[in-house]
């Protein structure tokens, strides 16, 4: 078996916290139309219980992510700097689209607001493939 180091552990826990903050989005939203024909409510509903996982996994995000750049020292001048820099910003904005799509009222801003959550989280989870090589 091959040897686990802090740096595995730190790993793990980063994408155990993409796997619910991204892949609950998407799951979420696959699950809107079944969930409207439960009952008008359902989909609010199933969204607050969701939010009572998906925001501490989004600040595990937050904190192993500043865990990782610690441990990396990036080089901010090159190209590996600009694209956590731009990892960094579709992070920011994955996070403040979910807060203002989480207090949205009307139809067209829960799904503008929850688009750019979603496709801000998916960018985030594909700069962070790119990060690690």
């Amino acid at each position: 078996m091959l040897p686990v180091h802090l740096a595995t552990v730190r790993l793990f826990i980063h994408v155990l916290a993409a796997t619910v903050w991204v892949g609950g989005q998407l799951t979420l939203a696959g699950l809107v139309p079944a969930l409207r024909a439960v009952g008008a409510d359902a989909p609010r509903t199933v969204a607050r219980s969701f939010s009572r996982l998906a925001w501490p996994a989004y600040a595990v995000l937050i904190a192993t992510g500043l865990w990782n750049i610690a441990a990396v020292h990036p080089d901010w001048s090159g190209s590996y700097g600009a694209t956590l820099v731009a990892k960094i910003a579709v992070v920011i904005a994955s996070g403040v689209s979910a807060w203002v799509h989480a207090r949205s009222r009307s139809p067209r801003q829960l799904a503008l607001w929850g688009a750019a959550s979603g496709l801000t989280a998916i960018a985030a989870l594909f700069l962070g493939v790119v990060l690690h090589g």
